[in-house]
């Protein structure tokens, strides 16, 4: 009866929130259904899982697959727990998510952490629609428009922005920089909404540089023209004199 204990325990827990009781044969080796903070909770940390595991509670909330060997995440990998709301994927091999890897969460995932695994870049669709604070930390990123998409639709987080650094993949002069601090100084995106924003800016300054030449050419020519009139010689009016006629007691004019 007290080997038994370990494995009864979290399934009393289950019963007690009113879940539905997974067999115990189809937890995987490792893996442990538990309350935390009043939170139903499925850990499968060190389990040495190389894909998600099937027999989670639909009514988790928070799920815990850290320090495993999931090299990808495939399309609704967790579409069946509608009420997910903290997912770790630390510590994993990671080098491929689907664009539809997190489908059927937006509603609910408040906290995705995915430091520490293999990802050079990650699809922008993939974190359409999320309302949550992720982190990014602790992977070889290639430093690309993708990335920096992303950036713009999630919260990074705390001090985990710091640890997104540009690994081998990316640009020869990006390799080991900061992505936040390059992205103050770089625009990645030659097209989409920052791309337009950029090109815009560009385009607006090389027009008004433009006016400002030619105004700058009129009004040099200008100056020019008149500095030359200054300078030409005024020609003199012809001299009237008044002759008197020896003659004739009338005045004739003599040029």
């Amino acid at each position: 009866m007290l080997l038994l204990a370990p494995r009864l325990l979290p399934l009393l827990l289950v019963i007690g929130t009113g879940a539905p009781v997974p067999s115990p044969h189809t937890l995987p080796q490792g893996c442990y259904i538990a309350e935390e903070a009043g939170e139903q909770t499925f850990r499968c940390s060190r389990a040495g899982l190389s894909a998600v595991p099937s027999g989670i509670p639909n009514n988790t909330r928070k799920l815990y697959l850290d320090a495993n060997q999931l090299a990808s995440l495939p399309a609704g990998a967790f579409q069946h727990l509608p009420v997910l709301e903290e997912l770790d994927l630390s510590h994993n091999v990671l080098v491929h998510l689907s664009g539809a890897a997190f489908q059927g969460l937006e509603g609910t995932l408040r906290h995705l952490d995915l430091s520490a695994n293999q990802l050079a870049s990650v699809p922008v669709a993939a974190f359409t629609g999320l309302q949550i604070q992720v982190n990014l930390s602790a992977n070889p990123w290639r430093c690309d428009c993708a990335l920096q998409e992303v950036l713009r639709q999630v919260r990074l987080a705390p001090g985990s922005g710091t640890g997104i650094v540009c690994g081998p993949g990316a640009r020869p002069d990006l390799v080991g920089q900061e992505f936040l601090l390059l992205t103050r100084e770089e625009e990645l995106c030659g097209t989409g909404r920052g791309g337009t924003r950029r090109s815009t800016d560009v385009a607006l300054l090389v027009t008004m540089g433009g006016w400002l030449t030619l105004v700058a050419a009129y009004l040099i020519h200008y100056v020019w023209q008149n500095r030359d009139e200054t300078r030409r010689p005024l020609k003199r009016a012809p001299v009237q004199r008044l002759v008197r006629s020896e003659d004739s007691s009338t005045l004739s004019t003599v040029v």
